[in-house]
């Protein structure tokens, strides 16, 4: 059987949500529980399903969706004390779709910059 994999994202607002995005820390919340149930129910056909659930990133959305203010401190609450940059992340969704990852299903990979180890 061919090894399949089904990769979501979620966020570090699934488990630590902000007052002031409510409705997006639902639906991540919800795609959190999707991943795990799914993969109870796909791994019958040999599908994995994982997620990863980002902290603070920077994205060409963030300056046309925040404050400026708020753009300037976006990920200063991390260890390292910035947004992840987009290729940052690549490499755990990579491996989550590789061979590598054959035994790894029901995840969800915290890539929060140490803000919370999920």
């Amino acid at each position: 059987m061919a090894a399949f994999s089904i990769i979501s994202t979620t966020s570090i607002q699934a488990f630590e949500p902000s007052e002031n995005l409510v409705a997006y820390a639902a639906t991540k919340a919800a795609i959190a529980n999707m991943t795990k149930s799914l993969a109870k129910l796909a791994a019958k056909r040999g599908v994995r399903v994982n997620a990863v659930a980002p902290g603070p990133v920077w994205t060409p959305l963030i300056p046309s969706t925040m404050a400026s203010e708020k753009v300037k401190s976006l990920g200063e609450n991390t260890l390292f004390k910035r947004p992840a940059q987009p290729i940052e992340l690549a490499k755990l969704f990579v491996f989550l779709a590789s061979a590598d990852a054959a035994y790894v299903s029901g995840e969800i990979f915290g890539a929060t910059g140490g803000r919370m180890p999920l």
